[in-house]
């Protein structure tokens, strides 16, 4: 899958610039993080993903097809986005019919249905609930319905919008166990997050957005040892990564282990 974009540009009906022209690759599996403070553009610019949003100016290509050429619903056969507030998104009375409407509105069989059926509430860790009403579960378990309802859809890129928000320790490790999978099975994880430990335990590959630009865009050793243009975008890397940059470590560590094994290296000179 590779998502194109050429000189995007949205400018929002109340006149507000979100977005400026922004020139960017996304391609392959490798799971894909966007940080940046609040306002940089982060959610504007994943919507164009799947045309929830359209360009105001500039191309997205999916595929090297237009967005335009098709409707969002359309594109949701391909490109599947879970939103940040599970309550925008869940409407149906239990979990299974959650799950099953969006297979059902592409015309998915009633066999695969099944399967995702079994795949998506094992991995979501829902099997044992899915004849649950929806507003009846914890909000870690709501934030897991919606994202297994886009999941049984078998889109070829999954878009998260601030997955972990709210999340507990025992939800996080879902949430990577899920992206992991994903991976494997060949789909391509956007993720909106402000948690950068979660960040850098999970994605190698990092965009940063400040005031509706890409500021950064590499591998997260790369972009975290940028401290001065982290900065612009009010961005703070782990606490762990800050302590060996205090120090003057030269390599960029985000774990124990990392963060001792530089420490030895630099005893050892």
């Amino acid at each position: 899958m590779r998502i194109e974009l050429i000189s995007l540009g949205h400018v929002y009906p109340t006149g507000d610039e979100a977005l400026k022209g922004v020139d960017l690759v996304i391609e392959g599996t490798e799971p894909v993080a966007i940080i940046g403070q609040n306002g940089a553009g982060k959610t504007t610019l994943v919507k164009h993903f799947n045309g929830i949003l359209r360009p105001t100016s500039g191309q997205v290509l999916i595929n090297g097809e237009d967005i335009n050429n098709r409707s969002t619903a359309q594109w949701s056969r391909d490109v599947g986005y879970v939103f940040q507030n599970p309550d925008d998104q869940i409407f149906l009375e239990t979990i299974r019919k959650e799950f099953e409407f969006g297979p059902k509105q592409i015309g998915m069989p009633e066999e695969k249905i099944k399967e995702q059926m079994d795949f998506v509430s094992e991995l979501c860790l829902l099997k044992d609930k899915l004849d649950l009403h929806p507003f009846d579960l914890t909000l870690t378990e709501k934030k897991f319905c919606t994202i297994g309802s886009i999941i049984m859809m078998d889109p070829k890129v999954i878009i998260f919008d601030e997955p972990t928000c709210g999340q507990d320790v025992e939800g996080n490790k879902r949430l990577k166990n899920i992206v992991k999978t994903l991976q494997d099975m060949g789909k391509l994880c956007i993720t909106i997050s402000h948690d950068m430990k979660f960040v850098v335990e999970n994605f190698r590959h990092v965009i940063v957005m400040c005031k509706g630009k890409v500021l950064l865009d590499g591998d997260s050793k790369e972009v975290f040892s940028q401290v001065d243009k982290l900065k612009q975008s009010f961005v703070s890397p782990p606490p762990i990564t800050r302590v060996a940059q205090k120090a003057g470590f030269k390599e960029t560590v985000f774990n124990i282990d990392e963060f001792m094994r530089e420490f030895d290296n630099r005893k050892e000179k």
